[in-house]
C-alpha cells in the first residue's frame, strides 16, 4: 500500500519523485482531460475469448496508464496541498493581528472610563451618552472577537479537509496496489492453468477487497461533503457578523449624530444662563437704583440699607458661582468633544479594517471554492476509475443480510450463537461464519459485503445507491432478494413504505431515481418512465399492476419474449408511465395487496409467489442529443423451505413444489453459468427466462441472500449460502452501456431487462 507524505518536505519530494521517474512515466504524467476520459471509456476488443495471452497484453497495457493517471493526481494532490499550508499560514498571521488591535482596544477603553468618572453631577446626561458609546465599543470588539474565532474555525475546517483528502489519496493508492495484485495474478494464470479454480477463488477475494476499499472511499467522501457544508455554514456566519458590524458601525454613527444634538442642546443651557446672568446684573442695578433713591427720597434708617446691602452682595456671589459653573461646563464641552473625535477616529479605523477582512474573506472563500471544485473533478473520475474495475470483473456481486432473533426462534442449547463476523482487517464487514449447534462445525463463506442484524434499511441502501444510479446512466441493472421464507427478503426489498426509517429498497430505490432525474434536468436531460409489476404464481405470470387480474381477465396468457437485442418484454403487461415517487407508491401499494400470501408453518405472512418490479427509463439530452436507456430489475423472490418444515399441504403444497421447482432451476441455471457449458437450462422456468438479460446478458446484477440466524433454521441458512457463493462466482460479462436508443416505439412502451 502506497503511504501519503506527512510533512511537507516529503511531500515535495514525492512529487519531485514522480517528476523524475525517467522519460517514460514523465510523459505519463503530462495526460490531459481528455485523455483520460479517452482512458476510462476504453473498451476491451479485437481478441478472441480463448486468447487468454492476448487478453492479458490488452489489460497490461490499460493497467500502465491507469498507474500513470494515479500518479498524475497524486501529484496535484501533493500541489492542493501545499496550497492549503500557504493559506493556513495567511490565516495564522490575521490572527495575530487581531489580538493586538484587541489588545490596544482594551487599553483605550479603560483610559476613556477613567476620563468619564471625572466629569461633575451636571455632566450625567452627556457622561451616559458616552458610557453608550462605551457599549458600542464593547459591541465591536466582542465582533472582531467573534471574526477572529470565526477565521481560526475555518482554518481548522480546511485542515480536516486536507486529512480527508490525505486519506482519498491513500485509498487510491490502496486501489493502485489491488490493480497490482490483479495483474499479478494474471501472469500466474497461464503457469496455474490446471488450478482454474482456485485462481478464480483468489480473484473474488482481491475483487471484494477493491469493493470494499471503493465503499470507504465513499463514506469518506460523504465525511467530506459533511464538512464542505459546514465550511459553507461557517462562512455564512461570518458573512451575518460583518452585516451586524456594519450595523454596529451605522448605529455608531447615529449616536455620534446624538451627541451633536446634545451639544447643541448644552449650548442653548449655556446661553440660558448668560441670560439668566444679565438679569441677574439688571436686578443689581435696580437695586443699586432703588436704594439711592431711598437715601434720597425716604431717608430709610440704616438697617434696612444694610438688607439692601446684604442682597446686593449676594446676587453678586450668585453671578460669580454662576459665571465659574459656565467656565467649568465649557471645559467639560471641550474636553467631550476632544473624546468624541477620538472616538470618530477609531469608529472609521474599526471601518476600514472590516473592509480589509471583508475582502480577505471573500478571498478564502474563491479559494475554498475552487478546492471543492477540484475535488468534485477528483470524485467523479474516482468514480469512473471504479466502475471501470467493477464492470471488467464481470462477476454477479453478492450481499449478505441476517435478519435479527424474533421471539419465536428457538435456542441452539450452546452459548455460542449459529452465525459469526470474522473481524480481522482484510474479512471484516464481508465475511460470515456459519457455526452448526451442537457439533461446532464452523462454514466459511465470503461476500462483497455482509450486513449484520443491526444494519438499518438506510445503511444497506447507502451501499447500492451507486448501483441504482447506474440504470439513470443507461446500463440494465437487477437486484433480487433470495433465502427462506420468513428470512427478511421482502422486508429488504418492500420493507414499509409509508415509515420513514423501514422503507425497502424498492421504495429507496424509486425515490432517488426520481431525485437524480429532476437534478439532472439542470444539465439538459428529461427522462420518461414506465413502470410495471408482476408476480410468478405456480409457474403462471400474473399482471399486479391490473386491478382486473383477479376477475374476469384472470384467465388471460402472459408470454415472455427476448428480442435481439437482449430486451425484454412481457405481452399484455399493464405499463404505466409515472412522473414522481408519489404515482409509483400508489401502485406498490396495489401490487402489495393483489400479491399472493399465505400462512404456513414457518411464517404467518409468507409471499407465494416470486414478485418482479421492473422501471424502464428513457432519457435524452437536448444540448448533446444523446439518447440512454436504462431498465432497473427489483425482484423479491419467494422462499424455499423445506416441506417437513413448512407443513404445507392441499394447494399451498402445490405452491411450495412450484416455488422451490423455480428455485432448484435457478440453481441449475447459475451452475451451468459457472461451468461455461454450451447450454443453458433458462427455459426451465418461467423465472429463469423471465431473468436471462440479467443472469447472462449485459446487466448490472446484485443478489442479496436473506438468512435467519434461528438455530433450528441452519439447513436452510447453509444452503443459502452456499448457493450465494456459486452465484458469486458466476462471470456473466462485462455491462453494457445503452446509449442509441429513443423514447419508445409506437405503442409507448419501453423495452426491459
Amino acid at each position: 500500500m502506497l503511504s501519503v507524505p506527512s510533512t511537507k518536505q516529503q511531500r515535495e519530494e514525492s512529487v519531485q519523485a514522480v517528476s523524475v521517474n525517467g522519460p517514460e512515466e514523465c510523459e505519463e504524467t503530462q495526460m490531459t482531460t481528455s485523455e483520460v476520459e479517452a482512458l476510462i471509456n476504453m473498451k476491451m476488443g479485437g481478441k478472441a475469448k480463448n486468447d487468454t495471452k492476448g487478453r492479458m497484453e490488452q489489460m497490461m497495457e490499460y493497467i500502465r496508464k491507469l498507474r500513470a493517471c494515479g500518479r498524475q493526481f497524486l501529484q496535484k494532490e501533493a500541489g492542493y496541498i501545499l496550497q492549503k499550508e500557504q493559506l493556513t499560514g495567511q490565516i495564522e498571521e490575521q490572527r495575530k493581528r487581531q489580538e493586538e488591535i484587541v489588545s490596544a482596544m482594551k487599553l483605550e477603553k479603560e483610559k476613556l472610563e477613567d476620563e468619564v468618572t471625572q466629569q461633575k453631577l451636571r455632566c450625567f446626561t452627556l457622561e451616559a451618552e458616552l458610557a453608550r458609546v462605551n457599549a458600542e465599543k464593547k459591541e465591536l470588539l466582542i465582533v472582531h472577537d467573534k471574526d477572529s474565532e470565526a477565521l481560526r474555525i475555518a482554518g481548522e475546517e480546511k485542515s480536516k479537509l486536507a486529512d480527508n483528502i490525505d486519506k482519498l489519496k491513500s485509498e487510491l493508492s490502496t486501489s493502485n496496489d489491488q490493480i497490482k495484485s490483479l495483474n499479478d495474478i494474471n501472469k500466474r494464470l497461464t503457469e496455474y492453468n490446471t488450478s482454474l479454480q482456485v485462481y478464480n477463488s483468489k480473484l473474488q477475494t482481491d475483487a471484494a477487497v477493491a469493493t470494499e476499499e471503493n465503499m470507504k472511499t465513499k463514506q469518506e467522501k460523504a465525511a467530506i461533503v459533511e464538512t464542505l457544508s459546514a465550511v459553507r455554514g461557517s462562512a455564512a456566519a461570518l458573512q451575518t457578523q460583518l452585516d451586524s458590524a456594519k450595523e454596529s458601525l451605522l448605529e455608531g454613527t447615529k449616536q455620534r449624530n446624538a451627541l451633536n444634538e446634545e451639544l447643541e442642546r448644552a449650548h442653548g443651557e449655556l446661553q440660558h444662563v448668560v441670560e439668566d446672568r444679565d438679569r441677574c446684573m439688571n436686578q443689581i442695578l435696580a437695586l443699586t437704583e432703588e436704594n439711592a433713591r431711598f437715601k434720597e427720597f425716604t431717608g430709610k434708617s440704616a438697617c434696612e440699607l444694610q438688607i439692601l446691602t446684604t442682597k446686593a452682595t449676594a446676587l453678586e456671589e450668585s453671578y460669580m458661582s454662576q459665571a465659574e459653573q459656565i467656565k467649568s461646563l465649557r471645559q467639560q464641552l471641550d474636553v467631550a468633544n476632544q473624546k468624541l473625535k477620538m472616538a470618530d477616529a477609531s469608529l472609521e479605523q474599526q471601518k476600514q479594517e472590516g473592509a480589509g477582512y471583508l475582502s480577505k474573506f471573500e478571498d478564502l472563500q474563491a479559494r475554498l471554492a475552487e478546492a471543492e471544485h477540484q475535488l468534485h473533478e477528483g470524485e467523479l473520475l474516482r468514480r469512473k476509475l471504479h466502475n471501470t474495475i467493477q464492470e471488467l470483473k464481470g462477476n454477479i456481486r453478492v450481499f449478505c443480510r441476517v435478519r435479527p432473533m424474533l421471539p419465536d426462534d428457538g435456542e441452539s442449547g450452546s452459548e455460542i450463537p449459529l452465525v459469526e463476523y470474522p473481524n480481522s482487517m482484510e474479512l471484516q464487514g464481508r465475511a460470515i461464519e456459519l457455526i452448526q449447534p451442537q457439533q461446532g462445525q464452523k462454514y466459511s463463506f465470503l461476500f462483497d459485503k455482509v450486513f449484520g442484524p443491526e444494519v438499518t434499511q438506510e445503511d444497506v441502501f447507502v451501499d447500492i445507491s451507486q448501483l441504482v444510479q447506474s440504470a439513470l446512466d443507461g446500463y440494465k441493472v437487477c437486484i433480487f432478494a433470495y433465502g427462506q421464507t420468513g428470512s427478511g427478503k421482502t422486508y429488504t426489498m418492500l420493507g414499509r413504505p409509508d415509515e420513514a426509517h423501514h422503507k425497502g429498497l424498492i421504495p429507496r430505490s424509486l425515490e432517488q431515481i426520481f431525485s437524480s432525474s429532476q437534478t439532472l434536468r439542470s444539465q439538459g436531460w428529461n427522462f420518461k418512465m414506465q413502470a410495471s409489476m408482476l408476480e410468478i404464481y405456480n409457474e403462471t405470470i400474473r399482471d399486479l399492476a391490473n386491478s382486473r387480474t383477479y376477475s374476469h381477465d384472470a384467465g388471460k396468457q402472459h408470454v415472455v419474449k427476448h428480442d435481439a437485442n437482449g430486451n425484454t418484454s412481457v405481452s399484455d403487461l399493464t405499463i404505466v408511465e409515472v412522473t414522481s415517487w408519489e404515482e409509483v407508491s400508489s401502485l406498490l401499494e396495489q401490487a402489495a395487496q393483489s400479491r399472493t400470501v399465505g400462512k404456513t408453518a414457518m411464517n404467518e405472512q409468507s409471499s407465494r409467489s416470486h414478485c418482479v418490479f421492473t422501471l424502464r427509463i428513457a432519457g435524452v439530452n437536448e444540448n448533446t442529443e444523446q439518447h440512454v436507456h436504462g431498465v432497473l430489475n427489483l425482484v423479491d423472490l419467494a422462499g424455499s423451505e423445506r416441506l417437513s418444515r413448512s407443513g404445507a399441504m392441499g394447494e399451498r403444497l402445490k405452491e411450495t413444489q412450484a416455488i422451490n421447482k423455480s428455485l432448484s432451476s435457478l440453481g441449475d441455471v447459475i451452475l451451468a453459468i459457472g461451468n461455461k457449458e454450451q447450454h443453458i437450462p433458462y427455459r426451465n422456468s418461467k423465472l429463469t427466462y423471465l431473468l436471462q438479460p440479467c443472469l447472462g446478458g449485459d446487466s448490472k446484477t446484485l443478489m442479496f441472500v436473506n438468512i435467519s440466524p434461528d438455530p433450528k433454521s441452519f439447513g436452510e441458512t447453509l444452503c443459502s449460502l452456499r448457493f450465494a457463493a456459486k452465484v458469486n462466482a458466476c462471470e456473466i460479462g462485462v455491462p453494457r452501456r445503452q446509449t442509441n436508443s429513443r423514447f419508445s416505439d409506437a405503442h409507448g412502451r419501453l423495452s426491459s431487462c
